[in-house]
């Protein structure tokens, strides 16, 4: 997902390519930085998963202030003056796309029956569902298996790396944040030809994402001592579910989740 409005030029298949490429140099780069810049800082983390707490504290900072003047004001107004039941609809509407890229994620890591039961959501969802803004699949009781392209470098054994949290973006860590690019090109809802269609419905889409999390987030902020530790812990914990269908390992002493990956 992107914070980043694009501009209106079409693109040939090379040049989308090119750009790609550039975007995962760029990322990396930007991780490069702030990894040695955290190197330079006086760094007090206690959890071996987040040498560089110190950084991503700062960052955390930067983000909520972001969220409490921008993005929450716009998602209780958006709350507020939008019925339900569209609410709703928007958001399937959103989570049938995501499937696509699921799909192709779940097949990447030869998941048969995580891929077999998203192609029938979307076949189900897009065809009687009207396009997926009724999510008839879930009713019916078929499973949804989120998947992306950091997903699928784990399975096949790639690290977490630490964890890092984004400008903008959130908590991360370093190898689900270089996959970054890749998951906006697989993001089905960005595909549109015009520009002004994909910043209106990015803006949408995160609008959307960001009303979502309205409750949630001040739940955590109310009831955690330290949000940060809770929001880091809460992500990796889900990650690692993800990881492996809701069934991990258990953990020892904190090493990487992802160094005996299975299906």
């Amino acid at each position: 997902m992107s914070m980043c409005f694009e501009e209106a030029p079409q693109k040939t298949g090379l040049f989308r390519w090119k750009t790609l490429i550039l975007r995962g140099l760029s990322w990396a780069l930007v991780l490069s930085v702030l990894q040695g810049c955290a190197t330079t800082a006086v760094v007090t983390a206690t959890d071996p998963r987040d040498p560089y707490e110190s950084m991503n504290r700062q960052v955390t900072g930067f983000n909520e202030a972001v969220d409490a003047t921008v993005l929450k004001p716009v998602a209780q107004a958006y709350a507020q003056a939008v019925p339900q039941f569209v609410r709703t609809g928007v958001r399937n509407f959103f989570g049938n796309l995501g499937d696509v890229w699921s799909l192709a994620n779940n097949a990447a890591q030869l998941k048969l029956r995580a891929t077999g039961e998203t192609a029938m959501r979307l076949s189900i969802n897009t065809v009687f569902g009207l396009g997926g803004l009724l999510d008839i699949a879930t009713e019916a009781g078929i499973e949804k298996h989120r998947a992306d392209l950091g997903l699928t470098l784990g399975h096949w054994g790639v690290p977490t790396g630490p964890y890092v949290v984004l400008p903008l973006l959130g908590p991360s860590t370093v190898r689900d944040a270089l996959a970054l690019p890749v998951d906006m090109q697989g993001d089905v809802s960005r595909q549109s030809a015009a520009a002004q269609k994909r910043n209106a419905t990015l803006a949408l889409k995160l609008t959307d994402l960001r009303e979502g999390l309205l409750k949630i987030v001040d739940a955590v902020k109310e009831a955690s001592l330290d949000p940060y530790t809770f929001t880091r812990d809460a992500y990796l914990q889900k990650r690692r579910n993800d990881m492996y269908d809701g069934s991990p390992p258990m953990e020892r002493n904190f090493e990487d989740p992802d160094d005996d990956v299975g299906d």
